[in-house]
């Protein structure tokens, strides 16, 4: 089958050596899926499709063959206003998200305000049994619902979230570790109280420790509620 235009695209605009780094960063695909297209210039290519029928076209074409591809088609969600047609585009590209870094760049502009209803997604996300999307349904928590929108019973949500999974683990413990941050009166009972799995425990401590945004006190406390052996 013959490469489209927009394969083209990007094949003609990858770095040889972003390839590489951008191999060792995503060791979930095989090198040969990434073309080693920057950033920039995916999120320029994207402005520049942006409502135009060639995106449409790209977008209903699911799977993609390259990791940069994919990475294009989360940044054209991205951009779409609709809430509406943003959760019909993400019903349909999520199942095919495959790695952390393009799960990580969903950032829809239509969450801003958190559209009625956009809980009960995220409840879905997080029950999937698709790593990413559940990745994604908690990434949601900490990028829209950490501030004004933050309810205690989000973090019980994003703890139910934990399982077996390293990619989901881990941004269970971004989430709490922001949380910490955030709005730490309902985050650190959580850790008093060990109710998090061992090691998602003591990976949030690390991340707060990491963190400009926690206090020096604070870093010292959480020192010492770390578990042994997680």
């Amino acid at each position: 089958m013959a490469e489209s235009a927009l394969t083209a695209r990007l094949r003609a605009l990858a770095d040889e050596k972003y390839r590489a780094f951008q191999s060792g960063l995503v060791p979930t695909l095989v090198p040969g899926r990434i073309l080693g297209v920057r950033m920039p210039e995916l999120r320029a290519l994207a402005r520049q499709l942006k409502g135009s029928p060639e995106a449409a076209d790209f977008m209903s074409t699911l799977p993609h063959d390259f990791y940069d591809e994919n990475n294009l088609h989360g940044l054209l969600i991205n951009g779409l206003k609709d809430y509406g047609e943003t959760l019909r585009e993400l019903r349909r590209f999520l199942p095919f998200v495959d790695n952390w870094a393009t799960c990580d760049l969903l950032s829809p502009k239509s969450f801003k305000k958190r559209p009625q209803g956009l809980l009960g997604e995220v409840e879905a996300w997080i029950s999937s049994r698709e790593t990413y999307t559940v990745r994604f349904g908690v990434g949601v928590l900490l990028g829209f619902y950490l501030d004004e929108g933050f309810e205690p019973g989000q973090l019980e949500l994003a703890a139910s979230a934990c399982c077996e999974e390293y990619y989901v683990n881990m941004m269970a413990a971004w989430y709490f570790a922001t949380a910490l941050a955030k709005q730490r009166e309902a985050a650190l009972p959580w850790l008093e109280a060990r109710r998090l799995p061992a090691w998602v425990h003591n990976k949030t401590i690390q991340k707060a420790v990491e963190s400009r945004r926690i206090s020096p006190e604070d870093k010292e406390y959480l020192r010492t509620l770390k578990l042994g052996r997680a």
